[in-house]
């Protein structure tokens, strides 16, 4: 197997980080997602209409 150079490495390393930092602000907004819609669904319960 042949060895990267500088440059290839640096590439492979910045991509790497790139998609783990992509997964990470996905996860952070799905869960933000799932923190609105319960803090909308709480919200409409705790009034009471009658």
């Amino acid at each position: 197997m042949r060895e990267l150079s500088a440059e290839a490495r640096l590439h492979h390393y910045a991509r790497q980080v790139s998609r783990k930092s992509e997964t990470g602000i996905h996860t952070a907004a799905l869960y933000s997602a799932f923190a609105v819609i319960a803090a909308i669904v709480f919200g409409t319960l705790s009034v009471h209409p009658f």
